[in-house]
């Protein structure tokens, strides 16, 4: 076990925005300086993207238990990454976003297990024993009603129920909500590979975001006049298709900025690196770089084209940057 301080042991951006407690199990069991002395209200689950559907259960948490604090649990990495490597979905946000996101839903606390092959053979007593009675001293439990966990994820609801009330804990199973489609992480994954923005962040709530250190890139949009922040894209995560979108620039200390940007390889001038470029608007001023950022996408412009010469693509930036304003309402 130890503090989760702004960084982690997966790949995502170190000290992206702030530090926060959060406790990562990392050699299971005897971690017993984590253990509870007192009960708590639980709720489990990957929670990618921490959508509204998983707001909508940390919240209904927080309702079934009144005065109890609040702990989400969640895993590191996903489960599917340690079992089925070749069928892990892509991540909809860093694990430190993840933490942050769940803390502004409603937990007081997250808790992280460090998900390995010895977890995964857990079958779903076991996880109940040794995480939600013995380490939380949970007094109820809540959950997507899809929710499953164990060895070849043999537990479901129904044994959650059963399980919980032997180990003096109830349990509540919560539609995830969204009308025909219920909101999930792979409805809003679909959406980004469409390049559907205003869809995903009707699921997320807010916009799909992309989140990096800003480097030094070729240096064209400097002198075409639209320098941009440049992010390289990590295959690892949800991006949308190459092209052009209006979006923001969020800065570490919660400036937000709009901007221009584009996903892609710049194919006008032969590129062969996928990055995240993004132009704020009316800004030739700034020095982003080893800034880490986010780069929310509010909506698709264009697909990305390779214009015949320099002139046209300025053309067109100028008249992306004015759909953007008028898509960001400015």
């Amino acid at each position: 076990m130890r503090e989760f301080l702004g960084s982690t042991s997966h790949g995502d951006v170190p000290g992206v925005w702030h530090s926060f407690p959060v406790t990562i199990w990392r050699d299971f069991p005897g971690a017993s300086t984590t253990a509870r002395t007192s009960p708590a209200s639980v709720t489990v689950g990957n929670f990618d993207g921490v959508h509204r559907g998983h707001q909508h259960v940390i919240a209904r948490t927080r309702e079934l238990s009144p005065g109890l604090p609040v702990i989400a649990v969640t895993f590191e990495p996903h489960p599917l990454a340690v079992v089925a490597p070749d069928h892990a979905p892509r991540r909809l946000a860093t694990t430190e976003r993840r933490v942050e996101l769940l803390l502004a839903a409603g937990a007081d606390e997250v808790r992280i297990l460090d998900f390995t092959r010895d977890m995964a053979a857990w079958s779903p007593q076991e996880f109940v024993d040794r995480v939600l009675r013995d380490e939380l001293r949970a007094a109820i439990v809540a959950v997507g009603e899809n929710f499953r966990f164990g060895h070849r994820a043999a537990g479901d609801t129904t044994f959650l129920r059963e399980a919980g009330e032997a180990a003096g804990f109830t349990v509540d199973a919560l539609d995830l909500d969204g009308g025909a489609e219920p909101y999930s992480s792979t409805l809003v994954r679909a959406h980004v590979a469409a390049g559907r923005m205003r869809e995903a962040a009707e699921v997320l709530g807010r916009p799909h975001e992309i989140t990096g250190v800003v480097r030094k890139g070729d240096q064209r949009g400097r002198v075409l006049g639209y320098p941009t922040a440049n992010v390289p894209v990590d295959e690892a995560y949800a991006v949308p298709p190459d092209g052009v979108y209006a979006g923001w620039v969020v800065r570490a200390d919660g400036e937000r900025l709009p901007a221009a940007i584009s996903v892609g390889t710049n194919p006008t001038f032969d590129g062969i690196e996928r990055r995240v470029e993004s132009y704020v608007l009316d800004r030739t001023d700034l020095d982003l770089y080893g800034e880490a950022i986010r780069v929310e996408l509010v909506d698709r412009l264009r697909g990305m084209e390779k214009f015949d010469d320099v002139e046209a693509l300025i053309v067109q930036m100028a008249a992306d940057v004015d759909q953007t304003r008028t898509v960001l309402g400015l």
